[in-house]
């Protein structure tokens, strides 16, 4: 390796060495220049503490973003031009956490500079009950900017997922001429090929049941809107308006914290949705769950699906006694402790246990696995199965 080569790699590391430690570095590494001075005073705004500095790029550094909507939506502005939307969304939300930005989201010009995410749209269903008139339509706006983003994510997996589960469900072993399934029939006799004849004997016709318009499963979502789980209620309701636009599910949408909302009506629109949920609550897990079993009436057709982190505000045992009854009767019932991409969620370790005594599994749920988690209960397939083979996939990935 050259000399001007090994000089070239000592830059590029003393260079990343100070991007990383900012300020306090520029002493023993110089100060970061060009583009990444202006990165570099991009992140000082967000993650530099406060402090005295005796120049005007200490002042700077230490002043953070304070509470100017301007100086907001510049430093907004600055982050989407020097970094990739990924690491702005990470920045937005530190930034509303760090420096209770949440306020500023109540002007209409904030919002056109955010970058729309999960985590935003959260934030704004939180604040839904004290955003002005003059902010409504802007947070609309941002909110389906971020529903049609995950429609598009989750939409043709799930009606796939879902469909192709039915279809399995509904396979017949006496199926008339028109509803065999001439590929898996051959398949499932292939021990019977006779040489002479070079064809094969079918002992066994599998197929299809006659396709119907009728609904085949009932599927109840129940889900947490206290403060933890927005981006739980943000999938959810997504979610829900996918299946419900599905002929052959017969989808309800229950959201809860001490109350419980009823929010099936709504489901042709999944912005109103998440508009109809108040994030933010109590939690009543009994109360909810006692209300979705008035809309099961055909447990062994019937998938409940709870989304909570089981922090109980009710009473516990009638919970666990109504989980049970559900059960018993046939109803095939899933708990997700999360719905989203954020890993494994703080929840009560007591009643996930209690739960996974009953057979329920409780688990976190990323949305790329939300389609084949509800083809594994359309087929009642055994879904602690699921759940371990879910579990060792993430876990591979992380590795």
């Amino acid at each position: 390796m050259s000399d001007e080569t090994t000089d070239e790699t000592t830059r590029e590391r003393r260079r990343r060495w100070r991007m990383v430690l900012g300020g306090p570095a520029d002493e023993s590494l110089g100060r970061a220049e060009g583009r990444d001075g202006a990165m570099d005073s991009a992140l000082a705004a967000l993650y530099d503490g406060g402090g005295e500095g005796g120049d005007e790029r200490s002042n700077r550094r230490s002043a953070g973003l304070g509470g100017s909507a301007p100086k907001v939506a510049r430093w907004l502005g600055d982050i989407r031009e020097y970094f990739p939307s990924t690491v702005v969304q990470v920045m937005q939300q530190d930034a509303i956490e760090r420096l209770d930005l949440t306020r500023l989201l109540l002007e209409p010009e904030m919002l056109s500079a955010v970058e729309p995410d999960v985590h935003l749209v959260g934030t704004l269903l939180s604040l839904n009950r004290v955003m002005p008139e003059k902010t409504k339509d802007a947070a609309r706006q941002v909110v389906r900017t971020v529903v049609e983003q995950l429609e598009k994510r989750i939409e043709q997996k799930t009606r796939a997922a879902v469909t192709g589960a039915l279809n399995r469900a509904a396979r017949i072993h006496r199926p008339r001429h028109a509803d065999i399934d001439w590929d898996r029939t051959i398949r499932a006799n292939l021990k019977h090929y006779q040489p002479e004849q070079r064809t094969v004997i079918p002992e066994r016709l599998i197929g299809y049941g006659r396709r119907t318009t009728a609904v085949q499963r009932d599927v109840v979502l129940c889900v947490d809107q206290s403060g933890s789980m927005a981006a739980s209620v943000v999938f959810s309701g997504v979610f829900a308006a996918v299946l419900a636009s599905m002929k052959s599910l017969r989808t309800s949408l229950v959201v809860f914290d001490t109350a419980v909302v009823d929010l099936t009506e709504q489901l042709d629109d999944p912005v109103d949705v998440l508009f109809g949920t108040q994030l933010g609550g109590g939690t009543d897990i009994n109360r909810a769950i006692a209300y979705s079993q008035q809309l099961i009436s055909r447990p062994r057709d019937s998938i409940f699906v709870l989304i909570s982190d089981l922090y109980e505000g009710g009473i516990r045992e009638p919970m666990l006694r109504r989980v049970a009854e559900m059960t018993a009767a046939g109803v095939q019932v899933v708990v997700l402790l999360a719905l989203s991409d954020e890993g494994a969620p703080a929840y009560d370790h007591d009643n996930a246990a209690a739960l996974a005594a009953l057979g329920v599994p409780a688990f976190a749920c990323t949305p790329d696995a939300f389609p084949d988690l509800m083809a594994a209960a359309i087929e009642r397939r055994d879904l602690q199965a699921f759940v371990a083979a879910h579990q060792n996939e993430a876990q591979s990935r992380r590795l």
